[in-house]
Order: structure tokens, then C-alpha cells, then sequence
């Protein structure tokens, strides 16, 4: 990924260097088991660990594979070079490539997914502040764009650090899914290779055995993850709508932080654009775009083909550290986000009492007018607001067949904004905990 949308820790993750270090602790892990169980000779082993402070040359491990054009053929010719060819005899005995790659791939993407679970955490932590800030915040619901009943901005919090619960709850299961290593030879028969050795290097990397991994490890769990990553992506480009569509200047109910010095437009100098939740909705575009190949990688011929390699080398990297930076981008937004209550107010009224439409259906169906007969009343006085720009419960006080069924009092009692909030508290306890 490109290093504006890039954060060192995620990116070091994927760095060349990373994964030649695990693929050494892998060999070294197996030369271990392999000792243990009499295979190969201790020495041999030991051997192998003193390259653990070696810093290996990835443009001479770039050089040998440019000659054999096998990346772990070059990074084991490599190694020849640091612990002798001698001792080097024993490193891979009976494993095959796909060991290495697979377990090291699997300990990437269970790493990288500590750090999204990091994120995921301080997005969440802002969420339930605001949340909390803004519990009884009045302001408009509005369905298909337009104006419906109230709610408050809490609730609007609330709600989207619910969805991404949903997702680190997810995201956990993917991370544990994919947490599984091989090392069990050619076409995963273990026939080279005792799977005692496997168990020990899964121990000592923090995963667990794949079951049965043919040559490969099931793409199956791969395809979960990074569609774990691509439903993330979506709750993150949905909070960032409702942002967007708050910042517009029609609405004005929240904007993003506008910094000391910061520009909106290299024409226009009054502009404060929501130019990080745009780019928010971008970067889910990013994250999501690596679905399909992952779902496609699933179908592999036999035990073993590579048609996968070349995907995952790119979308394992850009979907994480997309994902990454994208988390973090969110936190911030939410943390600094400014919330104008009054303008949310003035929204609330700017159709005079109409949103309370529905309080007004339900008074008149329970004093015994029929449902059609309660809306066409309504509506009848609902229209003069949308088009004469009338005031609602004026219209009402004066509608005869409206108080032939309710009193003055009942209208007037049917505008009390904290009839809509009353349950607020239900809705957190129920989000948060009690």
C-alpha cells in the first residue's frame, strides 16, 4: 500500500525482513523437533539457532532467486551462507515449500489482525464516549433522506459502535480461524516428516495444526478472513456516510475537526470539506476490492497449485494495512468530531411539529377513529405543513373532525419531545451493559 495510507507498525508486518525472520524461526523450529525426535543430529540444530541474530540480506536473497527462481531455495542458500553448508544439511528435511509459506502467511495475517483488533478497540472506546456525551441529544431520524420521528445523536453512536462490535467479535473468530500451520511435506502426507514436528513449530508460533492440509493450507479460512475485513470496511464507510451527510451545509449537525491552519479548497477559501470521511468510504473500497480473490483463491487443483500466491502476496498486505490506517483514521474523526446540538434543533423544527405525525395517528386510532379515517385526517393536515408551509398542531387545533376526537390538551400532550427518548437508557443498557 502506498505510504499515505500507512501506518510503520502494520507495514513492518509485511516488510521482506519479517518474513525471512519467520521463515528461519520456522526451519529452526523444525531442526528442533527433528533433534528431539532423533532425525537429525542436536548439533545440527543448535547450529541453525546461532543464526538467530543474523539480519538477513533480502537483495542477496533477491540475487540467489534471480538465479533459481525459487524464493526458498535463494533464502535457504542464504542461510547455508551464515551457519555453513554442512550443518545446513538437515534445514527443510522432508518439508516442502508451501510449509514455509503457508505457516508464515498464517502468522502474518494472525498478527496483523492484532493490530486491526487494536484499532477496532480505540474506534469502539470513541464511540461509546460520544455515545455517552450525546445520550440525550435530541435530534431528527430521518428514513430515505427525509425527516421522520426523533431520536438522539447517542443513539446514533450507540448504534454504529454496536455494528462494529459485531465486527471485532468477527474479526476475533477469523483471526482464531486462520491461526493454523503445516508442515506436513509434499502433498501433506507427513510421509518425509513426523507430524510430531508440526505440532511443536504450531506450539511455538501460537497456532494450531491444520488438520488436514493436503499440500496447502484451506484457502477456505483465508477467504472468511478477508471477508471479515471487507464487512469491517463496510460499517466503516457507514459511519462515515452519516458523517458526510451531517457535514453538508444544508444540515450542518456535525462536522469534522477543521485544524488551525487547514485549508478546504484551493479556490474556494471558505470551504470545510468532510475530506477524512470521504476518503474513509475510498479506503473501504480498497479493503473490500480484496473479497473476490480471496473467495476465489478457495478452488486450488488437486493438493497443490500457486494460483493463490500471487494474490495474497498482494492483497495480504493492502487489506491489513488499508484496514489499518482506515481504523485508526475513524477513531480520530470520531474523537474530534463536533456535534452542533442547536442546529439539530432547528432541523428538528424546520416542519413545525410535523415529525410528531405518528403520535398524533395513534391518539386518534385509540380514541375510536378508524386507522384510514385517523390517517386521512392527519395527512390531510400534515400536507399544509410540506406545502403552505403551515405550522402542524395549529392546523390540528383547528381540524373540527380532529377535536370532535381529541381535546386541546390530548393534541398539545402529543409534541412532547421526551416521549421519543424515554427508553433511551433500555437501548445502552442493552449496547453497553447495565
Amino acid at each position: 500500500m502506498i505510504p499515505r495510507y500507512s501506518r510503520p507498525e502494520m507495514v513492518a508486518l509485511w516488510s521482506p525482513a519479517t518474513k525471512f525472520r519467520i521463515w528461519y524461526e520456522i526451519e529452526a523450529h523444525a531442526c528442533d523437533a527433528m533433534a528431539d525426535l532423533g532425525v537429525i543430529p542436536r548439533a545440527n540444530a543448535e547450529a541453525v539457532w546461532r543464526a538467530k541474530d543474523v539480519e538477513f540480506d533480502v537483495a542477496r536473497i533477491d540475487e540467489i532467486e534471480a538465479v533459481t527462481k525459487h524464493d526458498v531455495i535463494a533464502f535457504l542458500t542464504h542461510l547455508a551462507e551464515h551457519i555453513g553448508s554442512d550443518d545446513a544439511r538437515f534445514v527443510h528435511q522432508g518439508m516442502t515449500s508451501s510449509d514455509v509459506l503457508d505457516t508464515t502467511l498464517n502468522v502474518q495475517l494472525v498478527r496483523a489482525a492484532d493490530l486491526l483488533l487494536a484499532g477496532m478497540d480505540r474506534v469502539l472506546a470513541a464511540l461509546k464516549a460520544r455515545a455517552y456525551e450525546h445520550k440525550d441529544t435530541v435530534r431528527i431520524g430521518r428514513s430515505h433522506g427525509i425527516h421522520a420521528e426523533p431520536t438522539t445523536m447517542g443513539l446514533t453512536f450507540a448504534r454504529f459502535y454496536a455494528e462494529m462490535a459485531r465486527g471485532r467479535a468477527r474479526l476475533v473468530n477469523a483471526r482464531a480461524e486462520v491461526a493454523t500451520g503445516a508442515i506436513s511435506g509434499a502433498v501433506g502426507t507427513f510421509a518425509n516428516i513426523d507430524p510430531r514436528v508440526e505440532e511443536h513449530v504450531c506450539a511455538k508460533l501460537g497456532l494450531t495444526p491444520e488438520p488436514i492440509s493436503t499440500q496447502v493450507i484451506p484457502r477456505d479460512r483465508h477467504a472468511m478472513f478477508f471477508a471479515t475485513l471487507g464487512v469491517i470496511a463496510s460499517s466503516i464507510e457507514n459511519i462515515a456516510t452519516e458523517f458526510r451527510h451531517m457535514q453538508r451545509t444544508e444540515v450542518l449537525e456535525a462536522e469534522e475537526f477543521f485544524s488551525p491552519g487547514q485549508k478546504g479548497s484551493s479556490a474556494m477559501p471558505h470551504k470545510r470539506n468532510p475530506v477524512l470521511t470521504e476518503n474513509l468510504t475510498g479506503l473501504a473500497r480498497l479493503v473490500r476490492m480484496a473479497v473476490v480473490p480471496a473467495l476465489e483463491n478457495v478452488a486450488l487443483w488437486h493438493e497443490r497449485d500457486i494460483s493463490h500466491s500471487s494474490v495474497e502476496r498482494a492483497i495480504g498486505p493492502d487489506a491489513t494495512i488499508t484496514l489499518d490506517f482506515a481504523l485508526h483514521r475513524l477513531a480520530g474523526v470520531v474523537e474530534k468530531l463536533v456535534v452542533y446540538p442547536e442546529n439539530m434543533m432547528q432541523n428538528m423544527n424546520k416542519f413545525r411539529g410535523l415529525v410528531m405525525s405518528q403520535r398524533v395517528l395513534l391518539a386518534l386510532t385509540q380514541a375510536g377513529v378508524s386507522r384510514e379515517d385517523s390517517y386521512r385526517l392527519v395527512q390531510r393536515n400534515a400536507m399544509k405543513v410540506w406545502e403552505q408551509g403551515a405550522d402542524f398542531k395549529t392546523e390540528l387545533l383547528n381540524d373540527a373532525e380532529v377535536l370532535a376526537a381529541l381535546t386541546p390538551a390530548q393534541i398539545e400532550e402529543k409534541f412532547d419531545l421526551g416521549y421519543h427518548t424515554k427508553h433511551v437508557d433500555t437501548i445502552f443498557a442493552r449496547v453497553f451493559g447495565a
